[in-house]
């Protein structure tokens, strides 16, 4: 049984590495409109990961334009859709037999927090839906607000796996995802910041 356990983890493990490079793929592809992609460079350079903004946020361009509202909504989008991704692969992945109790604590602890983290991201895409003129301010400010408290549940999901006591595997593959919607999430806080400075 414990062998079949581990072939089940390992073939959960291939569909993240694929699915992994699958994104990374994707996301390089270059696309048309020159001035639109190039005001998604130049708008990424604000951020911590600006590589990572770049590539995820390229694909969008036509739809983007040229507008840092829509820019900050995508990114919070892409974020979104990440975080949604890793929550579900790992509400599967801590039903495998064969795991240790502190592995299955840390990855049904990471899936809440995540969870946290998708419903702080969705408010603050319905919020900037929202905005007008006289309500700019107090909206901008919750949804800064919330995408903060959605990388710090990122990141508290990340320290579950910190240490010696996680599977090699798991937690390379695990932390890799988390990784990577904690910086998406960090480029969508500097894009919709540098989107509120523009209107102060």
């Amino acid at each position: 049984m414990e062998s079949f356990s581990s072939h089940i983890l390992a073939a959960l493990l291939f569909l993240l590495a694929f699915t992994t490079s699958m994104d990374s793929a994707s996301a390089a592809r270059p696309t048309a409109g020159g001035t639109n992609t190039e005001f998604i460079r130049t708008s990424c350079s604000a951020t911590t990961y600006p590589k990572l903004c770049y590539t995820s946020l390229s694909t969008h361009a036509a739809a983007v334009r040229q507008d840092s509202k829509l820019l900050a909504h995508t990114a919070l989008s892409v974020s979104l859709d990440s975080a949604r991704s890793t929550s579900t692969m790992m509400g599967k992945l801590s039903h495998i037999r064969g795991m240790r109790p502190r592995e299955i604590g840390a990855m049904q602890d990471c899936v809440e927090e995540l969870s946290d983290s998708v419903d702080q991201l969705s408010r603050s895409m319905k919020e900037m839906n929202e905005i007008k003129g006289s309500n700019f301010g107090m909206i901008m400010s919750d949804v800064q607000t919330w995408v903060s408290a959605a990388m710090t549940d990122e990141d508290t999901c990340m320290e579950g796996f910190a240490g010696k006591v996680m599977n090699g595997k798991v937690k390379t593959a695990v932390r890799e995802k988390i990784v990577n919607v904690a910086h998406l999430t960090s480029n969508a806080l500097a894009l919709i910041n540098s989107y509120a400075a523009l209107h102060n």
